[in-house]
This record gives C-alpha cells, sequence and structure tokens, in this order.
C-alpha cells in the first residue's frame, strides 16, 4: 500500500502531470516552461514561491510553529533521442550552449522527481490540522551539468528561504518499482570532468619528421592516464577514470595541428581525488614534453561534490518506509559511483542531508536476460506505477515523520 492507494484521483492527476512532464524535457538551466509549470502548481496548493538560480523555483509552506525541513527535486532533462516507444515518448528539441539543435528527453528520471514532489507538497497543503511546522520545495535546474545547486547557493537561496534543520533527495533508478534503496555515509561520488587540447605540429601523412604529431601524443596520454589507477591507488579505494571523447583532423593523409580529449574522473575519498587530479597534470604535461610538443590546455568543465548521508538520519529512514513500504523494499546498498550536486544544498548550511534511490523498471524487465535500460539510456522509461506511488509515499512519509502533530 501507498500513500497515492487512499487518494486515487490525486495519482491520475499525477500521471497526467507526469505524461506531459515527460514530453516536454528542456536542457540544463534552459528549464523555463518547466519552471512556470511547477510555479503554477504550487502556488495554487497554496505555498508561497519565488526563482532562484535562473530557473529554480523555491516553493514553501508556512503551517504554524515547529521544525522546517527541505525536500529537493532535479529539474533538467538531456541530450538524447528517445527510444522507449512509450506512447508519450518526447519528441522535444532544444540549443545546447554552443548552438548545437539535439533531441532531448527526461532520460535520468526527473520528470519522475518532480512529480513525487508535486505529489507530497499537494498531500501536506490539504491536510494542514495533521502537521505543523514549515516546509521548503526546491525544485532545482542543471543537474546534470552540476551548475544548478551552485547556481541556487549563489543567488542567496538560504537569504531568502527558511533554513531547514534537514533536506532529503530522491532519485529514479533501474531498481525494482516499489523499492528504495539507500547508503550510509559516503553515498555518491566526487566527479571531475576536463578538456584536454593537445598541440602539435601539423603536416602530410608521408612525412611525420616533420610533424608533432598530436593523435600519437593524446593517445599516449589516455593510455597512461589509466595507470595512475592500477599504479597508484591502492586496490581497496575506488576510482574510475573514463576517456568518452576524442576528436582529431579531417582528412586520413593530414596530420593535424591539434586533438581534443575530454576525462571524467570519479572516486569516494577526498585524499585519493586530490592524488588523482595532481597524477591527470603530470601525465598530461609530462608526455607533451617527452615529445618535445607545446603544453597542453586543459579546462575544467565541472565538478560534483562527495554527496554524504548523514548515517543516523539515514538509519531511522531506513527504519521508517520500512514500516511504510515493507521490510523487503527497503535495502541499504553500498556507494554508487554516479554523481550528484545535492550535496552542495545542505552543505551550504551546514545541515544534515538524506538521499535514496528509488526503483523504476517492472518485474518483467529487472528478472529478464536482456540488460535493463539505465539512467542517461535512450531506453530508459520507468514504469508509471508503482513507481510514481512509490516515490510520492517516500517524500510524503519522509517529511510527515519530522512534521506531524504527535
Amino acid at each position: 500500500m501507498t500513500i497515492l492507494d487512499q487518494h486515487p484521483e490525486l495519482r491520475e492527476r499525477l500521471h497526467e502531470l507526469y505524461v506531459h512532464l515527460h514530453q516536454h524535457p528542456e536542457l540544463s538551466m534552459q528549464e523555463h516552461e518547466t519552471a512556470a509549470l511547477i510555479e503554477e502548481r504550487m502556488t495554487g496548493l497554496g505555498y508561497e514561491v519565488f526563482r532562484c538560480g535562473g530557473t529554480g523555483v523555491v516553493a514553501t509552506l508556512v503551517n504554524g510553529e515547529g521544525p522546517v525541513i527541505g525536500f529537493r527535486a532535479d529539474t533538467d532533462g538531456l541530450p538524447l533521442q528517445e527510444n522507449t516507444g512509450l506512447p508519450y515518448a518526447s519528441t522535444a528539441r532544444g540549443t545546447l550552449p554552443d548552438g548545437t539543435d539535439v533531441p532531448v528527453m527526461h532520460a535520468c528520471g526527473h520528470d519522475t522527481h518532480i512529480t513525487a514532489a508535486v505529489g507530497a507538497a499537494t498531500l501536506l497543503a490539504q491536510d494542514r490540522d495533521a502537521w505543523a511546522g514549515t516546509v521548503v520545495f526546491l525544485f532545482q535546474p542543471g543537474e546534470e551539468t552540476a551548475a544548478g545547486a551552485e547556481a541556487m547557493v549563489a543567488d542567496g537561496l538560504w537569504e531568502r528561504a527558511p533554513h531547514p534543520e534537514v533536506i532529503y533527495g530522491q532519485h529514479v533508478w533501474p531498481g525494482l518499482a516499489g523499492t528504495v534503496e539507500m547508503t550510509r555515509g559516503p553515498a555518491m561520488s566526487y566527479s571531475d570532468a576536463w578538456r584536454v587540447t593537445v598541440h602539435g605540429r601539423g603536416g602530410h601523412g608521408s612525412q611525420p619528421e616533420n610533424t608533432i604529431d598530436p593523435v600519437v601524443l593524446a593517445a599516449h596520454m589516455i593510455v597512461r592516464i589509466q595507470s595512475l589507477l592500477s599504479r597508484e591507488v591502492a586496490a581497496q579505494k575506488a576510482a574510475v577514470i573514463t576517456i568518452a571523447t576524442i576528436h582529431a583532423g579531417l582528412k586520413e593523409n593530414i596530420i593535424p595541428p591539434v586533438a581534443e580529449f575530454t576525462i571524467n574522473m570519479r572516486n569516494l575519498d577526498a585524499d585519493v581525488r586530490q592524488h588523482l587530479l595532481a597524477g591527470l597534470r603530470r601525465v598530461i604535461q609530462a608526455e607533451a614534453m617527452a615529445s618535445d610538443a607545446p603544453e597542453p590546455q586543459i579546462e575544467e568543465l565541472y565538478t560534483f561534490p562527495l554527496l554524504v548521508n548523514d548515517e543516523a538520519e539515514t538509519g531511522r529512514v531506513v527504519d521508517l518506509l520500512r514500516g511504510v513500504l515493507g521490510e523487503d523494499q527497503v535495502i541499504e546498498r553500498p556507494a554508487v559511483m554516479g554523481s550528484e550536486d545535492f550535496g552542495t544544498l545542505p552543505d551550504a548550511i551546514g545541515v544534515p542531508g538524506v538521499y535514496w534511490f528509488f526503483g523504476g523498471m517492472s518485474s518483467e524487465v529487472v528478472e529478464s536476460d536482456e540488460p535493463v535500460p539505465t539512467n542517461h539510456s535512450p531506453f530508459f522509461g520507468p514504469v508509471m506505477e508503482p513507481t510514481l506511488s512509490t516515490g510520492t509515499t517516500a517524500a510524503y512519509e519522509v517529511l510527515m515523520s519530522r512534521l506531524r502533530v504527535q
């Protein structure tokens, strides 16, 4: 049983909201229509609403004396062509900051996050006699680019909104719908992304002796970078380095003057992170020197902070949700190497944060022999139920556990 079993009309309205959001995703920091829709819904429920961080929305409901509790939901989509085959699949398009026209999809399920938050906010607004205090909903833009939480804080979020004593958040993922999974302590990794521009000296492919080949040089860098993990990080320490893009040249017999590749590095330990960041620079610069090439350019694209769940509060939430959803439906799990900027919000005011995952896949999908579509896949399409009911119930019950009138 979920809270929405007692509110079938609300569940139907949330389904309609979810379908609309799924069909109308917007890119990071461009969530203009999404923000306007959230403002309309939350204002209609009686919340005080203001914009923050560009396309972020803060919605506050004061209901007498009591604790102040925060809840965050992210709102942005991804530049992907949806291939789920759903009848409400997205056909939306958007424009990247460099001007590229791209398809847009809610491939990370942020539409479920918005819907569940609106559902919990609706239940709180409808039953004010059952609780007392203040609830602050943070509809955050730009999670995918690690820009949104920082933008909200920089825009005076915590000078303009009440300070919660704890902030909660959640994320759909390819687990079994109806389940919740969470981690005590470090839960999601640091993530650092760089763009490296390797400079050489171009020329004819028949005369490599007159060139400095940036393709060969970049290849040496990429191979050597992986040895940072295998030879400089203890086996007990988790770390991942991915080189997912490399671009150079226009023709097979012209050695280009420049090559470019990107790096994504993830780990769960601050000391390991600093060692690897220094090691990346050392390898890149040393390989350039070994080839007598100019110094490469390193552009830091973004950084996601380490997400650390407050251990005591996480334990309380685990026990609470097991009582609500069922003992077997709430699972404690190790940290994941995915990254989130959620932690920026509680960290900015020094309060605990707790973040969990809720499943979005049917038992048929999870138990099949085929790979389960993951977040950021063009095939990622959470089943509507019990996904939305579970996300709404988890958000509502955790908030009510701090606000409920005894």
